[in-house]
């Protein structure tokens, strides 16, 4: 077996066993999925990456037919609380954020963002999903977040992501004149300074907020009452 086809086989087995419940972390999910494939050893740099085998999950799941709505949103629920719960993992590396790791300034911010605008469940998504790519890629965090999210959140959910580092720097007063017009000048304007006004805020240490899985039942309500 090929190095590239390997891979792509420890991959698929990994998100099998996370879909299955049969590991709950991506080390020991990878590490059981090489063992069960192949007893020679490999380095490090020849596994797959999380960011393959998430995209691997995300294969898994969509194999699986819909049987109804509810079962859709099941498959939904799940994918978003896997995204969601390694994060706890994920540690700042700036001192602009005190409140440790990445899930607890994304259930801060998600808080925030509904006390702000009870009725935006699309920005409530966008609060509480923003860092998910922290947990995949760090040199390319929001790129990864929009490839995984792509067909788990309304479109508008996405832009409010890909716009909310250039929108924070415009709010700040430290972007150009052409971003900080570009910015100003889009309809969601006001949504997206308000979004960047929660992301400020939400690092306070020991801050009360909810569970993930109540935060992630809240912005799929919606999905469940069509």
């Amino acid at each position: 077996m090929d190095a590239e086809r390997l891979r792509r086989e420890i991959a698929h087995q990994a998100a099998q066993l996370l879909y299955r419940k049969q590991e709950n972390s991506f080390v020991e999910a990878r590490w059981r999925a090489a063992r069960s494939i192949t007893r020679r050893y490999l380095p490090t740099a020849a596994l797959p990456t999380d960011f393959e085998i998430r995209q691997a999950l995300d294969q898994v799941m969509g194999e699986i037919p819909a049987i109804s709505e509810s079962v859709s949103t099941t498959h939904k629920r799940d994918r978003l609380l896997g995204l969601l719960l390694p994060l706890d993992r994920v540690r700042w590396k700036s001192p602009d954020h005190p409140e440790d790791d990445v899930l607890f300034h994304c259930l801060q911010v998600f808080e925030l963002a509904r006390d702000r605008c009870v009725w935006d469940r699309e920005l409530h998504a966008a609060a509480l999903l923003h860092d998910v790519g922290q947990a995949i890629d760090r040199e390319q965090p929001i790129d990864a977040a929009v490839a995984m999210l792509q067909d788990l959140v309304p479109p508008r959910t996405l832009e409010l992501i890909q716009q909310l580092e250039l929108a924070t720097l415009v709010f700040r007063g430290q972007a150009g004149a052409r971003a900080t017009r570009r910015i100003r000048q889009c309809e969601d304007a006001e949504t997206l300074e308000m979004l960047a006004e929660c992301d400020q805020q939400g690092r306070i240490p020991g801050r009360p907020v909810c569970t993930p899985e109540e935060a992630v039942d809240w912005i799929l309500e919606d999905d469940e009452t069509d």
